[in-house]
């Protein structure tokens, strides 16, 4: 940030009086440097408020004259004369050419010593640069909120405020599809499709009498998708154009956000059209997409919910769904009746994620499992693991995992028991079917809670008398004595062979 000449000469402490070049006291001062030098020019490279006594000024008054042209040859933004020491006054010469030239020309008593200013100014320019940072860390949250809630237009707005200045954003053909204040005028979008169609720099800075053009090519690698440009009256400073490159990204990441969902759609709407044509279907896409759900190592579980409702399963849908969002996980979830199926990286933290109390009151229909680490390509290994595990669950308890399994987890037991559920359970399932009953949830809710009358009753919602009549109805049906520790334990079994 720079401090005007003005600015100097209207501190009272200083004392400067302008003697000559007025038209030029808007001139920006970047550093302030004293020298005696007869020849400083080599020295400058713009922007310098000289200060000098005077004490090697040419004696005559061409050589004078071109002391003051030669400093503006290099770019000083203003001469500041000591008077008291070796000059009394400011010499009429550099007056005189200080007017005709437009480079501000002060006096500066013999009361002010030019540390005094060089203090002063130094202490502005710092006073400036840190506002615009502490404008700009400021700024910067805004746009990233503009854009979340609003869409570029907020921001290309929010981005004009803070600057000061027009803001334009432009396609690659060059129409104006975003801009703040007001749209531009025919002269001023002529003057920057010049400017812009100037070269393939994606980034550049253009200045003339009538202000500043800043640009950045908004894109990411070889895709393109236009121009962010600034018109300001003076070029922007170094901590507006970080704010510039931020807004340029977050408008890059908004472009290309539509272009990756645009080019799934069509990707999936090509497979959907496959499938409802006959054509056979090629399954290394599904797996290039579940590779985003596993780990690092490339490693996957699955976590199954067993639900006893529909309610219970649109509950824990709502619920898991949330729980994997929040972990910052991509969700992969299936539903299938009132079971849900959710794969996750085998390193996350699901217990975090599955936490019965996460599921609510649902929690008490809801029986839920979880496989051991397997690769991709082993889902359907995984997807087996995790309904044995969730058919050895209890409602309303944390997951199972399956590694904890012993007995079920042997193929040959698991066999034997899956005919046993068949054989034993056929009745209980065929009264539910044809009775719209539910005695098979009914007696492993009374098993699990080891024949509790008022625990059964509690998981499944309904009073104990109506536990009671459900489980002679089954007794009945088995032909089994419930009451009997072995055939409670031979039905346990079966239950959590077959759960459905």
């Amino acid at each position: 940030m720079s401090v005007s000449i003005g600015w100097v000469l209207a501190q009272p402490d200083l004392g400067a009086r302008l003697r000559g070049g007025a038209a030029g006291v808007r001139r920006e001062i970047d550093l302030v440097v004293t020298t005696e030098l007869d020849s400083p020019f080599r020295w400058l490279s713009g922007g310098e408020l000289v200060l000098t006594t005077g004490m090697r000024l040419p004696s005559d008054g061409p050589g004078r004259a071109e002391y003051v042209r030669g400093l503006d040859r290099c770019g000083v933004a203003g001469i500041g004369f000591g008077i008291g020491l070796t000059h009394d006054e400011v010499p009429p010469e550099l007056i005189e050419a200080a007017d005709e030239i437009g480079i501000p020309l002060f006096e500066v008593p013999l009361a002010t010593a030019f540390a005094a200013i060089v203090k002063q100014v130094s202490a502005r320019i710092a006073e400036l640069r840190y506002a615009a940072v502490l404008r700009a860390g400021r700024a910067q949250p805004r746009l990233t909120r503009a854009l979340i809630r609003s869409g570029s237009r907020a921001m290309v707005r929010e981005l004009a405020n803070s600057l000061g200045a027009t803001v334009l954003v432009l396609d690659p053909a060059g129409t104006v599809i975003d801009c703040h204040p007001a749209r531009p005028g025919p002269a001023l979008l002529a003057r920057v499709r010049t400017v812009l169609s100037r070269g393939p720099a994606g980034a550049g800075v253009y200045t003339d009498d009538s202000g500043a053009i800043t640009h950045q090519r908004i894109g990411v690698g070889r895709r393109q998708h236009g121009d962010l440009v600034v018109v300001s009256e003076t070029p922007l400073g170094h901590v507006d154009q970080i704010l510039l490159g931020h807004a340029n990204s977050l408008l890059a990441l908004d472009f290309e956000q539509p272009a990756r969902l645009h080019e799934t759609q069509h990707r999936l709407n090509a497979q959907a059209l496959g499938l409802l044509l006959g054509a056979p279907a090629d399954p290394a896409p599904a797996w290039e997409q579940l590779d985003h759900a596993a780990d690092a190592h490339g490693r996957i579980r699955v976590l199954i919910a067993d639900c006893d409702s529909t309610e219970a399963a649109d509950s824990a849908r709502t619920a898991l769904s949330d729980a994997v969002l929040a972990a910052g996980l991509p969700l992969f979830l299936h539903q299938d009746s009132n079971r849900l199926l959710l794969v996750l990286p085998a390193d996350a933290a699901v217990p975090a994620i599955a936490r019965p109390e996460t599921l609510g009151t649902a929690r008490k229909f809801i029986r839920l499992g979880l496989s051991g680490p397997h690769p991709v390509r082993d889902l359907r290994a995984a997807v087996d693991s995790a309904h044995l595990a969730a058919a050895a669950a209890e409602r309303g308890s944390p997951p199972t995992d399956v590694t904890t399994l012993t007995l079920l987890s042997i193929p040959a037991t698991r066999d034997a028991l899956t005919t046993l559920a068949h054989t034993l359970l056929t009745p209980l399932r065929d009264h539910d079917r044809h009775h719209h009953t539910a005695l098979i949830p009914t007696v492993r809710a009374f098993l699990e809670a080891n024949g509790h009358w008022e625990s059964a009753a509690a998981t499944l919602g309904i009073h104990r008398h109506t536990l009671r009549k459900r489980i002679t109805t089954a007794a009945a049906l088995l032909d089994r004595n419930l009451d009997n520790a072995r055939t409670r334990a031979e039905l346990l079994l079966a239950l959590l062979a077959e759960p459905d």
